[in-house]
């Protein structure tokens, strides 16, 4: 069971902090709030109505840019949604992929009932049972900071426990296209 103390917004402030040219994914609902608090980047792709598919999306990005290195931000109950992409990451295991899971053990886009994780399922562990060989856990501000240089340089799977708490929401741009495009841009991909 989760039992997260740490702010959601500091936590993911820190993982993003000085990002330079990496690429992140910010999953359905808070981790987009937060992936945009932490500061709006063309580097950004927010999920808008894609629950579940953060960490596919991250998959197929780092497949195609292999010279990046890709972070999807995403919640527990986002990881939940896609559970199975956990075992296709980790059997492509692409070496410029990692992933970051907030987790709150809420459902928070749909009423804050608890999620798996509030009961019996740690997502590490699960990762882990999937065939991830990295994997960590952080409690405290010192532990999240700690990952911040790995989820850079290593293919990681990393759940932040952070508490259940009424974060204000800082909305990204929520136009799709033009949100693809200014990430296509940013890749240098022309636009067709």
């Amino acid at each position: 069971m989760s039992d997260g103390t740490l702010d959601r917004r500091a936590a993911a402030a820190a993982l993003l902090r000085d990002p330079g040219g990496l690429l992140v994914v910010a999953g359905l609902g808070s981790a987009a709030y937060d992936a945009a608090a932490a500061g709006d980047r063309d580097e950004n792709f927010y999920l808008w109505g894609a629950m579940g598919g953060a960490a596919m999306i991250g998959l197929g990005l780092a497949i195609a840019q292999p010279s990046r290195r890709v972070l999807v931000l995403t919640g527990d109950g986002e990881m939940l949604m896609g559970i199975g992409s956990l075992a296709t990451i980790a059997t492509r295991q692409p070496a410029n992929l990692a992933i970051a899971v907030l987790d709150n053990a809420r459902f928070g886009e749909t009423g804050a009932q608890l999620s798996h994780t509030g009961y019996r399922t740690e997502l590490a562990e699960v990762a882990t049972a999937c065939g991830w060989t990295r994997t960590a856990i952080a409690q405290t501000m010192p532990e999240v900071e700690a990952l911040r240089p790995r989820l850079r340089a290593e293919p990681l799977f990393a759940v932040i426990k952070i508490a259940h708490a009424a974060v204000p929401r800082v909305l990204p741009p929520r136009d799709g296209g033009w949100l693809a495009g200014r990430f296509r841009r940013a890749l240098g991909i022309a636009e067709s």
